[in-house]
């Protein structure tokens, strides 16, 4: 498979918008034409922010399914699903490649974890199940669990593992200087994608870009455009939005904001539950601050 570059820029790690009963699927149209109406350049289906891991295995299958067939190519379609089960993971991978999804995005595993060689063999097979491109997602805050430079430098022959999701930001040099410019590193912190971009990075999968996807997206676009000052500057501006946009487990808060702004996602599925009274009051000021609402 040639390696290709999956998107540039800003990719929303899209929430999934529930009802009492199941997903809300006219909500979850609405919301993806509206980010692709605001210029986004991927769309991040069943990731952490859509609580994957509340989706049972054919709610899951069913929301990528959905996505891809409303997001119709006008941008890629990158399908959360990863497992601490690589078998599980791998029919995951499998189902979603089926029903259209231009690209995968796998998690470390998580709670029984593994080692680096374990990584390296679970990864090698998720890869060898399926014939689109792998996004390998680091994020050892959630995981416990960190991709060594090494590791990644392991996987770097393996075809279609194309790219990375890196939240471990602080390694993304050594990572570079080990492979080159054998992966495309997206961030995963919305805080810090500038500092990624300076070092070859290609872009973010974005929670705050559920609630200001034409800013994030004008952040990345104006570096790789050369207006290194503009994006210093937004970056710099979206200090105080994303602090509160990750002042609870994600994704309570920009569901919460979202609710806010009258976008109407619906409530987290338990075990992840409401903010109090004091923060949600503190999130609504800040989307005032910032003329969301």
């Amino acid at each position: 498979m040639p390696r290709q570059e999956l998107f540039r820029g800003a990719g929303v790690a899209i929430v999934t918008p529930f009802t009492e009963t199941g997903v809300d699927y006219d909500k979850l149209t609405e919301l993806i034409n509206w980010q692709i109406d605001k210029g986004i350049d991927a769309i991040i289906i069943c990731g952490t922010t859509g609580e994957a891991s509340t989706l049972p295995d054919e709610e899951h299958i069913d929301v990528i399914r959905h996505a891809v067939e409303i997001t119709a190519k006008r941008v890629p379609v990158i399908a959360g699903t990863g497992s601490n089960d690589t078998i599980h993971g791998i029919r995951l991978s499998q189902n979603a490649q089926k029903v259209g999804a231009d690209a995968l995005l796998c998690v470390t595993p998580y709670y029984n974890k593994t080692n680096q060689r374990g990584l390296i063999e679970h990864f090698k097979a998720t890869a060898a199940a399926v014939d689109v491109p792998i996004i390998l997602y680091n994020v050892p805050s959630r995981t416990n669990l960190n991709i060594a430079p090494e590791t990644y430098e392991a996987l770097s022959d393996v075809e279609n593992i194309q790219a990375i999701k890196e939240c471990n930001i602080h390694q993304v040099a050594e990572t570079f200087a080990r492979c080159g410019d054998r992966f495309d590193i997206y961030s995963g912190e919305d805080g810090l994608v500038v500092p990624l971009l300076s070092m070859g990075g290609k872009g973010v999968i974005s929670v705050a870009a559920n609630v200001w996807p034409e800013e994030m997206v004008a952040m990345t676009h104006s570096w790789f455009d050369g207006d290194l000052t503009t994006a210093a500057s937004k970056q710099i501006g979206l200090t105080n939005l994303i602090k509160a946009l990750f002042s609870d487990v994600n994704p309570i808060p920009v569901k919460e904001a979202m609710n806010i702004m009258g976008l109407e996602v619906g409530d987290c599925r338990l075990p992840l539950y409401s903010m109090s009274e004091l923060a949600r009051e503190h999130l609504q000021q800040v989307l005032k601050d910032y003329k969301l609402i």
